[in-house]
C-alpha cells in the first residue's frame, strides 16, 4: 500500500497523523497526553482519533522509529509553512525538516504569524 492511499480520505495531512503516532510509539505517553501535545500545538484531536491512527498507521512509523533510532538527526534542517484546510477554516501549518527529510517537529497556528518573523531588528 502506497503513502498516498494510505492517508486517502483523512481529515489531517499525512504529516500531522505521523507526528501523532510518533509521539505515541516514540515516548511513554498514553493517548490523552499525545491528545494534550497537539492540542498545545494547536492540533485539536480526540485521543480516540489518536488511537485509531495508531492502530492503522503504527506498524510503518514504527518501523521508521527503530531505523532512525540507531542514527542521529542531521545538523541542517528547513522550516516549511503551508497553509491548510481543517474543518473549512485556513491554518498554518510549520514543520521543521532535517535535511534527510525526516520530520522534527509540527506546529499548526489558526493566525498567520509570517510578518513577526520577517521583521528587521530595529
Amino acid at each position: 500500500m502506497s503513502t498516498p492511499n494510505l492517508y486517502r480520505r483523512h481529515r489531517f495531512p499525512p504529516d500531522l497523523i505521523a507526528h501523532a503516532v510518533w509521539l505515541y510509539f516514540r515516548f511513554p505517553l498514553s493517548l490523552r497526553m499525545v491528545e494534550d501535545l497537539l492540542a498545545q500545538r494547536g492540533i485539536i484531536v480526540s485521543h480516540q482519533m489518536v488511537r485509531a491512527w495508531a492502530e492503522k498507521f503504527g506498524r510503518s512509523i514504527a518501523n521508521t522509529i527503530r531505523r532512525r533510532s540507531t542514527g542521529r538527526f542531521d545538523d541542517k534542517w528547513h522550516l516549511d509553512e503551508v497553509v491548510v484546510s481543517i474543518g473549512g477554516r485556513k491554518h498554518w501549518l510549520w514543520r521543521a525538516v532535517d535535511q534527510a527529510g525526516f520530520v522534527l517537529d509540527v506546529l499548526v497556528q489558526s493566525r498567520c504569524h509570517c510578518a513577526l518573523i520577517n521583521q528587521n531588528p530595529v
